[in-house]
């Protein structure tokens, strides 16, 4: 789920050294991932808990470029650092370690004019990898198609993407594509626990129902870099 953008800093690299990024806004991501073929014909969401009605389809064209170190100091302690464009959230972003719920919390900072990795960007993650040692290890095209999740009273309850990803692994250069769905809880989604437990097992019995099936990796920058 992604929480209303706030000027705070979440839980991250920079607080383990007691560092304040500035000008940032954050989010915490619940989420599912599966693999679907290409032909994978898309699921009735309107059999979930709470949704009643589906969105209009709205295409984002995503490019990301994701840095490390040569060590993947970042990808080990839970990280992932990128440079994306397109869709409604481009800019700098830092991915932190999944929590306890399964959540991960996201910071975000404007794209600005400059390649150059920000200053904030540089300092939010200066405990676990100085910024001089990272340097591009992937880059992530995605072709996605998002759908709301809409309630009776028009709340989006989650949101539906259906992406169709070329990888490319920058050191290696290997470069791969796959097809992929996620469902992420949006501002309706039920507070209860119980409650999402149960939204989140109908949406996996949808996905099986079309012919999807559990991701093998739960991140696209994992699967681009062969893990």
């Amino acid at each position: 789920m992604r929480s209303t953008p706030t000027a705070t800093t979440p839980v991250s690299a920079a607080d383990q050294s007691g560092a304040e990024p500035t000008g940032a806004t954050h989010s915490v991501e619940i989420e599912l991932k599966f693999d679907v073929d290409d032909v994978t014909p898309l699921p009735d969401w309107t059999t979930l808990p709470g949704v009643a009605s589906v969105g209009e389809p709205e295409p984002r064209e995503l490019d990301a470029l994701y840095l490390d170190s040569d060590d993947l100091a970042l990808a080990h302690a839970g990280y992932a650092v990128r440079r994306r464009t397109g869709g409604p959230d481009e800019g700098w972003h830092i991915k932190g370690p999944r929590g306890a719920d399964g959540g991960r919390v996201e910071q975000h900072w404007p794209l600005g004019t400059e390649e150059e990795i920000p200053d904030a960007v540089a300092q939010a993650v200066s405990s676990v990898a100085a910024v001089r040692h990272l340097a591009p290890i992937a880059r992530i095209r995605n072709s996605r198609t998002a759908y709301a999740l809409l309630d009776a009273a028009g709340g989006v309850v989650a949101e539906f993407v259906d992406d169709r990803v070329t990888a490319t692994d920058e050191r290696a250069g290997v470069e791969r594509t796959w097809r992929e769905w996620e469902f992420e809880l949006a501002a309706a989604a039920p507070a209860s626990a119980d409650e999402r437990r149960a939204l989140f097992a109908a949406a996996e019995k949808a996905v099986r129902r079309a012919g999807g099936r559990t991701a093998a990796s739960d991140s696209k920058l994992a699967r681009t870099l062969g893990q």
